[in-house]
């Protein structure tokens, strides 16, 4: 098991090659390494990332219009975009009718990301997309010839309600899909930073026309959202609170537990082995003045660049194990999410143009 010892926030605080993508260049110097990390440049606000099993490929998000999604090749440490909307990226599913045609990539926003896979090199990508419609595309993965990348199609849309947008996704093995909704309409991100209630998580079953809101699951941020391994449930962040929270799957009225994040602010989650790893800033950052304020009734940007901290979640104990950890680094900001790949820790962010590497020490990845 990969991990480090669970230390307070002052003792994270106090710790103290670039690849070009296939189709962006940029100069040498524009992606150098810091102290801290090299990087995957030309990955825009990366928001997510999922690893493809068995494979070397990464998929990255991109949260801003026309980022899209890009294939990371870990070996080169080298990212393209992967969909372009050719002919052969397209076949339609009927399983998923809200959109005749699939997103264009000069429009394509894409957020959170939801691998399943459904046989031996094949999976199920969910996206939330905000570029042109508020949606989950879906993709068809075929990672099975491994002597090539791997290929994705995509095969329908499911139409967020009106008014909503999404920020995570996950699904049930019977292709029942779950998704979040931060800030539900005539709420706001001021809302869930002092604790209010904001968001909720939405439901849509095979059968069913439309998402629903899921009772019970209004919390202050819902944000990143994973489903149990036994599909008898998921787990849901709570940003506002910092918390992780259970709930079951045929009885949402209540959460099963509750979580609290050791000093950070975790953002998306998901499965690494038999553990949830989350991925954040640094809850009280001294270089940005402390925890996250507000100004004039408005919660700031963060833009201030803090530190971040990545921890797996123990679902049978409940006990965080932070495995990383860093002060603000100068070209890296907005940590979101975390994919474990050998010995390199992949960090993505929401804000930054790239996607940030970390090899860990060999004695925290026993």
């Amino acid at each position: 098991m990969r991990r480090l010892s669970i230390l307070t926030g002052a003792a994270i605080l106090a710790l103290t090659g670039c690849a070009t993508p296939l189709s962006i260049q940029r100069p040498a110097d524009a992606c150098a390494p810091t102290a801290q990390f090299d990087f995957v440049c030309g990955a825009n606000k990366p928001e997510d990332l999922a690893h493809i099993p068995d494979t070397p490929w990464i998929v990255a998000s991109g949260f801003a219009t026309g980022a899209g999604l890009k294939l990371v090749d870990s070996r080169t440490r080298q990212a393209r975009f992967w969909f372009t909307a050719v002919a052969d990226q397209v076949a339609p599913d009927p399983a998923y009718p809200d959109c005749v045609k699939p997103p264009d990539p000069a429009l394509f926003t894409a957020r959170g990301l939801s691998l399943r896979m459904t046989g031996p090199g094949q999976g199920r990508l969910l996206v939330v997309n905000h570029g042109g419609r508020e949606a989950i595309e879906v993709f068809a993965i075929d990672a099975r010839d491994s002597a090539a990348p791997p290929t994705l199609r995509w095969q329908g849309c499911l139409a967020m309600p009106d008014g909503h947008v999404a920020n995570a996704v996950a699904s049930y093995g019977d292709g029942t899909v779950l998704a979040t909704v931060l800030t539900r309409p005539g709420t706001s991100i001021t809302d869930f930073v002092v604790g209010r209630t904001t968001g909720g998580v939405y439901q849509r079953g095979p059968q069913d026309r439309a998402f629903r809101l899921l009772p019970g699951t209004e919390l202050p941020g819902n944000n990143g959202l994973e489903t149990a391994r036994d599909d008898s449930g998921f787990y849901v962040i709570a940003f506002g609170l910092r918390e992780v929270v259970a709930y079951g799957r045929h009885n949402t009225r209540q959460p099963l537990w509750r979580a609290l994040a050791p000093e950070f602010m975790p953002d998306n989650i998901h499965w690494d082995g038999e553990r949830l790893l989350l991925a954040g800033m640094v809850r009280d950052e001294p270089a940005c003045g402390g925890v996250r304020k507000i100004v004039n009734g408005v919660a700031d940007g963060m833009l201030c660049h803090r530190g971040y901290a990545v921890a797996q979640l123990d679902p049978e104990n409940r006990h965080f194990s932070l495995i990383a950890y860093g002060p603000p680094d100068p070209a890296f900001n907005g940590v979101s999410a975390a994919v474990l790949l050998g010995e390199d820790l992949w960090l993505g962010s929401y804000q930054a143009d790239r996607i940030a590497v970390r090899r860990l020490p060999k004695n925290d990845m026993n």
